[in-house]
């Protein structure tokens, strides 16, 4: 039911606070008109007075005014034998409007201001459609006048202007000069968005305070709304509506050039990539998983820690240890088996990269859902005499099925917006990650990099979408009551023994690469002269102490405000109903999905231009990062409010706490592990970003993983191997500092039966 008299209220103060909006928008912009005309009105007679006395020297006069003021046109006004002003040398453009204002009121009133050598400004701003009418420009380019110049946007500023002769008291001749009016009209038009943005945010506020019942979980709403309208929709909107603009006007021709075979190539190298990628990967982690969760196993804790190093470490770590051991100048390629014809660089070597720091994805989701499996049905199964084979086959792998699902998806997006791997190792093979940052940064054509962006979102989405279509539809409900406590063996010793061989095998593997990061630090120039040398520590730490400092700076801003949003949200979403809700989850769920290189190239897109200028700052890499991050923390806070029962913040609210107060006494505490685990995972990911952060960063503000790429690309391996072994101690002290305060108490922990 409306509340009568807070509507009233809401009415009176919206009114009122419209007036006083209007008063200062008046008032700034009375001010602003007043300095920008008397100051343009200086530059223009500043201009008018340094004509050359000689009026044979005109022509290079006029020619030289763009370099003094952009986008400026010119008409020199010379008096005949009548006294009469009539053209001398003249800009095309200006010489049109000349003849078509010269008769006009207003023109006369200027040109006897001049007469008195008094400079005028017209007020008659003359439009870009009169500009192209002018001078019959149909024919030319959108945004563009026949001779080929740009047209201003917000049209020319005329000025009628004396040019006075030797003594200064007559004058000679007189000056039409028309200028770019874009920077004022930029200004007024900015100027009364921020009114009208001010008195909406005024009126949203209030209405809440008086019409809400709680107040705080609308403030909340409304400010999570505006994080999620303005730093997702809007950048992902101006990259779709950059995709279909050309010259300015809506054009198909960047999807046409985008579904050429060009790069429906890379496209098609990137999901053949992808599936090659998530289907290794999904089959050694559930082989690790099987063994971790269903085996008697030893030494599960450190199989673990070590299968989950990968997905923790920078991007280009791997990629890096592959270079100097299987490289054109590897350690075992080239220096111990003088292989020369061999090359790491390819599909082949993107796969096996990709495994590696893929595969602790698959194996940390099944090894939830293998643990979370009630043996009940496989004690049932082996009772009635099926073999452990068949038990497997029948029970345990059907009901495996959601998670094989989702680790595969989850993998096939992951390698589809990989970009940092690709970047050093594709060679010859093309993706559509690459392709679209060499647009970007290399051809300076956002359209086309926007539109790969897009295209690699298709499969990505329908990936998702069919994944939770998928398993919307099946059932694979075990736990109905109390949860057995105990799992069946399943794996019969010869098959156990070969888990372990195969696993530790891998372990051995990736232990092996990051020793060769390592040792790649000591090395004066790996491939060529293994001699051992600290050199490469100080030079590296010297040239790489920006981007440490920059990185671990940006990186702790980031984390505390990544953490308690991603806990608002989860809190909104879960515990309270409002108009929009399914929308704002949504929202807030899209960058999840959307590659890394999309979202990059959208903030360039959005944040380069006012109101919101950002480009270049430090600012732009923090929101990036909590943007980035915030569905993953959303989703683990949702999933440990989902296990609390309301009531407990009911009977707060009951007795008289309110909103801010139930989160900060009751929710954070029980959603402690969440919280930290969501501030962790910002940290690290904020570390190693490499695909959005490439594109923002700056001269003042750069990045560690970026100082890393630039090494490797330049062949100083070992600089980029001291900067990786730096960016990995640094990420493993903060996990592990999760891992400590955020500690797993083995309540669902089993005991496996033979």
């Amino acid at each position: 039911m409306i509340n009568k008299k807070g509507l009233f209220r809401l009415i009176i103060a919206a009114l009122a606070f419209a007036v006083g909006d209007i008063w200062i928008y008046v008032s700034l912009l009375g001010a602003f008109r007043s300095y920008y005309n008397e100051n343009s009105l200086k530059e223009v007679s500043l201009f008018a007075k340094t004509a050359p006395a000689d009026p044979s020297f005109y022509s290079d006069w006029i020619a030289g005014l763009p370099d003094i003021i952009e986008g400026g046109r010119a008409l020199v006004l010379e008096r005949d034998e009548n006294f009469e002003f009539v053209p001398s040398v003249a800009d095309p453009l200006a010489e049109a409007i000349w003849d078509a204002y010269k008769d006009s009121a207003e023109f006369a009133t200027g040109m006897e201001n001049v007469y008195y050598l008094l400079p005028y400004k017209v007020s008659t701003v003359v439009k870009p459609s009169d500009m192209a009418r002018f001078l019959n420009a149909g024919s030319a380019g959108q945004g563009e006048v026949s001779d080929g110049s740009e047209v201003p946007p917000g049209g020319l500023q005329v000025y009628l202007l004396p040019i006075p002769d030797d003594t200064g008291y007559d004058i000679s001749g007189a000056l039409l000069l028309a200028v770019p009016a874009g920077s004022a009209a930029q200004f007024e038009i900015l100027l009364g968005s921020l009114c009208i943005i001010a008195w909406i945010i005024f009126v949203t506020l209030f209405g809440v305070a008086v019409l809400s019942r709680d107040p705080i979980t609308g403030y909340a709403v409304i400010f999570l709304f505006g994080i999620a309208v303005a730093f997702i929709a809007y950048p992902l909107f101006e990259s779709f509506r950059l995709t279909f603009v050309e010259g300015g006007v809506f054009s198909l021709n960047i999807w046409k050039q985008t579904f050429s075979i060009q790069y429906l190539r890379p496209f098609w190298g990137s999901i053949q990539l992808g599936i090659l990628t998530a289907t290794i990967s999904t089959l050694i982690g559930f082989a690790f998983a099987f063994l971790t969760e269903r085996t008697g196993v030893r030494g599960k804790k450190a199989i673990g820690i070590l299968a989950t190093m990968p997905v923790i470490s920078p991007p280009f770590s791997l990629t890096l240890s592959i270079i100097l051991l299987f490289g054109n100048n590897g350690l075992i390629t080239n220096q111990l088996l003088k292989i020369h014809n061999f090359s790491v660089y390819g599909l082949g070597g993107l796969v096996l990269v990709q495994t590696i720091g893929m595969f602790p994805i698959a194996y940390m989701t099944l090894s939830s859902v293998l643990k979370s499996i009630d043996s009940t049905v496989e004690d049932a199964a082996l009772d009635l005499r099926a073999s452990r084979l068949r038990t497997f086959l029948t029970i345990t792998l059907p009901l495996s099925l959601p998670g094989l699902l989702s680790s595969w998806l989850l993998v096939f997006t992951n390698s589809l917006a990989d970009f940092a791997n690709p970047l050093l190792l594709a060679g010859s093979y093309r993706v559509l990650s690459v392709e679209a940052y060499i647009e970007v940064t290399g051809r300076n054509n956002l359209g086309i990099g926007a539109a790969l962006s897009l295209l690699l979102l298709m499969p990505t989405l329908t990936a998702f979408f069919a994944q939770r279509y998928w398993v919307n539809k099946k059932s694979v409900v075990t736990v109905t009551g109390k949860p057995s406590t105990r799992l069946a063996e399943l794996a019969t010793k010869p098959i156990r023994i070969g888990l372990q061989v195969f696993v530790w095998v891998c372990l051995g593997f990736i232990l092996a690469l990051y020793g060769t990061i390592l040792a790649g630090c000591f090395v004066k120039n790996w491939g060529i002269d293994y001699t051992f040398t600290l050199d490469n520590i100080g030079e590296a730490l010297i040239q790489g102490r920006q981007a440490i400092g920059n990185t671990v700076t940006l990186a702790a801003i980031a984390t505390p405000i990544g953490g308690i949003v991603a806990m608002i949200s989860a809190v909104i979403v879960v515990r309270r109903t409002f108009i929009g809700k399914r929308i704002l989850e949504v929202l807030l769920m899209t960058p999840f999905a959307v590659p890394g290189t999309l979202l990059g190239i959208s903030y360039v897109l959005a944040f380069n231009k006012p109101p919101l200028l950002l480009i270049g700052t430090a600012a732009i890499i923090v929101i990036n990062y909590i943007i980035r991050e915030l569905p993953v923390g959303l989703e683990t806070g949702a999933a440990n409010l989902r296990q609390i029962d309301p009531a407990i913040e009911e009977a707060a609210q009951d007795l008289g706490a309110d909103m801010s107060k139930v989160f900060t006494s009751i929710v954070l505490p029980l959603i402690r592990p969440s919280f930290l685990t969501s501030m962790s995972y910002t940290f690290v990911r904020s570390m190693t970003a490499v695909s959005a952060v490439i594109f923002l960063i700056s001269a003042r503000w750069s990045h560690l993983t970026v100082q890393i790429y630039n090494f490797s690309s330049n062949i100083r391996f070992g600089l980029a191997s001291v900067l990786a072994t730096v960016l990995i101690i640094i990420v493993m002290a903060a996990f592990g500092l999760m891992q400590l305060l955020v500690r797993d108490r083995g309540l669902t922990d089993k005991s496996i039966i033979r």
